[in-house]
């Protein structure tokens, strides 16, 4: 009778039975891991946000930023992150489907539902991969000032952005070959931007419809476009060329906008890479009969949680980076 009784308390407490919350022991522990993460997620974005009021009237538009379609040559703002955003909502659609066919105990479903599921998320992965590629490179070009702030080229008349080498005039003997030849090595360096300050301010000098555009936003919501003798004013204090952005120079405005993009966007991104791994493990196992034998689909049913999260903070990221 006591040996019953032991037995009963101890699977009750200790079995991962449905008892008292209606879920198995795995899939509590996927919940708790989720809501600590979720916790995780908010830190860095309620640091973003407030980092963004701080700094507001220095902040990047997101607009002019993200503006590149991968194979288009043009300005398209927003427009490839909305499909990012579409294609990784869509997997999550699927992740579903592949949940319900495993209630059914319907294998073939589950497979190809599963193998959509993975192949919007490697979608998604590439696409982050290239935005950080676009991202890091730039396309434009700007000055920074000694005070760290950044000065942005635009036409005069129409106000569109105007790149480096559109006006920028090349000054022979300004830079000395790095060559074996001449004997001159570099040691410690970074990359060379494609352009001095000289042959910047020399360009500019030679083309008068070019003026400066600072961060800084002004009332209409749009950054404040200085006139020709201010702009000339400003390039006195120029310091260095940038060229798209790091973690220590970012020509499209706040290095800190820099910073919080490649760590939040990165972090994410390592959860859909991991989610994708993981999906693909799941994969193969339902292929092979592995829960089919077991006579139920429970491990989908977990690794669809965790999917449905990474979507969730990604509607959550898209809208604090892109959105607002």
């Amino acid at each position: 009778m006591d040996t019953t009784v032991t037995t009963e308390i101890k699977g009750s407490v200790w079995g991962g039975g449905n008892r008292p919350l209606g879920a198995s022991y795995g899939k509590l522990m996927m919940w708790f891991f989720l809501v600590s993460d979720a916790i995780t997620f908010s830190g860095f974005l309620a640091a973003y946000g407030f980092s963004r009021f701080k700094f507001m009237e220095t902040w990047p538009i997101a607009d002019e930023v993200f503006t590149h379609v991968p194979f288009f040559h043009g300005n398209y703002p927003m427009i490839y992150v909305a499909f990012m955003t579409f294609i990784l909502i869509m997997s999550s659609v699927t992740m579903v489907l592949a949940v319900d066919a495993g209630h059914r105990m319907k294998k073939n479903a589950v497979i190809w539902y599963m193998f959509a599921t993975i192949i919007g998320g490697a979608i998604f992965v590439g696409s982050q991969a290239w935005e950080w590629a676009t991202f890091i490179s730039g396309d434009y070009g700007a000055i920074e000032t000694k005070g760290g702030r950044i000065l942005q080229f635009v036409d005069a008349e129409t106000g569109d952005r105007v790149a480096l080498d559109e006006f920028a005039k090349t000054i022979a003997d300004e830079r000395v070959a790095h060559e074996e030849s001449n004997g001159i090595w570099y040691y410690g360096e970074s990359t060379l931007p494609t352009y001095t300050v000289n042959e910047v301010m020399e360009g500019f000098k030679a083309n008068p419809n070019v003026v400066i555009q600072t961060e800084t936003i002004n009332e209409e919501g749009e950054k404040t476009v200085l006139s020709r003798q201010e702009s000339l004013n400003k390039l006195a204090n120029a310091s260095q060329v940038v060229e798209g952005a790091n973690l220590i120079h970012n020509e499209y405005g706040s290095r800190l906008f820099a910073d919080f993009f490649f760590f939040i966007t990165g972090f994410h991104g390592f959860h859909v890479f991991s989610g994708v791994v993981i999906n693909l493990i799941i994969f193969f196992n339902v292929v092979l009969g592995t829960y089919e034998r077991r006579g139920h689909y429970e491990m989908v049913e977990k690794v669809g949680l965790y999917w449905h999260f990474v979507d969730l903070v990604w509607v959550f990221v898209f809208t604090f980076f892109y959105l607002v």
